[in-house]
């Protein structure tokens, strides 16, 4: 119990650091990692970029960000992470299939009924998975590889 103690708060204060350090463009990058099937904690990114946000009481040299700055930086990695994800899916989805779909167990069969399920229950898939921590981080995976509209899928 102890060592988990102590590797978790490692990680608590080398992701404090690193926000605090980094500003806005280390926001901007974790974000799009853990919107980019690299399951970062964006709910930690974000509570440490908040405690960066500048009061008025103190010195600017203290804290350099702002709120408007954080939400910006954070919508804009999420978005752009999603987007790769996104990618990733939709232009390796044939080459992924054809080279390791045995691998998968996944035939013509499996690929077509899952485009099936996906066109049925994509959307509310994606959007409520996006609310999900954990899935947040491969939700746009499957968007991509069933070829959901870059517009709506940006949308949800």
């Amino acid at each position: 119990m102890l060592v988990i103690a102590s590797i978790s708060e490692t990680l608590v204060n080398e992701t404090a650091h690193f926000v605090g350090e980094a500003g806005l463009p280390g926001i901007f990058a974790l974000m799009a990692i853990s919107s980019a099937c690299i399951p970062i904690p964006s709910e930690a990114v974000m509570l440490f970029a908040g405690f960066a946000v500048a009061d008025p009481s103190q010195s600017a040299s203290q804290h350099h960000m702002t709120m408007l700055g954080i939400v910006l930086a954070g919508v804009l990695g999420t978005m752009v992470g999603s987007w790769v994800a996104y990618a990733v899916g939709r232009g390796g989805r044939l080459e992924l299939l054809e080279r390791h779909g045995a691998k998968l167990h996944m035939g013509p069969a499996q690929i077509e009924r899952a485009d099936r399920w996906f066109q049925r229950y994509g959307e509310p898939t994606v959007l409520f998975g996006r609310m999900v921590p954990l899935i947040r981080a491969f939700v746009s995976l499957p968007a991509g590889i069933a070829k959901m509209a870059l517009g709506r899928f940006t949308v949800f």
